[in-house]
């Protein structure tokens, strides 16, 4: 089964991509561009509906990529015990809707992977992750040649992350920062997260202002405006 995760049939087949507005699932949603036919994105969001669920993007942020990616969004709110059960409703809305695959960003962690394949299952979806087993650095690399424009928006204090990071931008020499810092420079261990402002993907760059940072346990969140006079 995990050899055929990175793989897509050639015949253009409709997807639904899972979708965090953070780099992996930007990256994946390229890929499922060339390759398939994405006609949704899928994006979970935190109880009241306000944000994206893990990376606390607001909604607004949200849709201004889906305008700029030019596909519409299906969306769950959910807390972390039905989370699985709203994840499956909106698969089988889009199986409805004519989706045949899940697109995903995932990496390399296999407990991910398979809880990926267990909800396709139950919704009868094939798995699409273009990114599977792909090294971390090369993905980093290639978001940084292609022209993604991704902001550090999330920091987990605990794991050599801090402050002075949110806001920074994604560029080959602040990988080699943190590769320098032992840090992983994909975020995989939850060290960071990331909004997508700027991508091959979107049909213009998100116009975007800082505004406070706020913090929950050990993470720190950069909280980020539009610029509604430039849309």
């Amino acid at each position: 089964m995990q050899s055929q995760w990175n793989t897509l049939h050639p015949n253009k087949q409709k997807c639904i991509a899972s979708y965090s507005g953070g780099k992996d699932s930007s990256l994946a949603l390229y890929y499922a561009l060339q390759q398939g036919q994405p006609i949704s994105l899928m994006v979970m969001l935190e109880e009241q509906g306000l944000r994206s669920r893990s990376h606390a993007m607001p909604l607004e942020i949200i849709h201004a990529q889906a305008k700029a990616i030019g596909l519409p969004i299906l969306k769950a709110s959910a807390t972390w015990a039905n989370y699985e059960t709203a994840f499956v409703d909106l698969l089988v809305q889009a199986k409805q809707l004519g989706a045949e695959v899940l697109v995903t960003g995932d990496i390399d962690l296999i407990a991910h992977a398979e809880w990926n394949q267990a909800v396709c299952n139950r919704s009868d979806l094939k798995l699409y992750m273009p990114l599977w087993q792909k090294p971390r650095l090369e993905i980093v690399h290639e978001l940084i040649a292609l022209g993604f424009e991704c902001m550090i928006v999330t920091v987990n204090l605990n794991l050599g992350m801090s402050i002075a990071d949110l806001g920074r931008i994604l560029t080959l020499d602040y990988v080699e920062e943190l590769l320098a810092r032992n840090i992983d420079p994909c975020g995989e261990a939850g060290e960071f997260h990331t909004t997508v402002i700027d991508a091959p993907i979107f049909k213009r760059p998100l116009s975007v202002r800082k505004g406070d940072i706020l913090y929950h346990e050990n993470y720190a969140f950069l909280a980020l405006e539009l610029n509604h006079d430039d849309l």
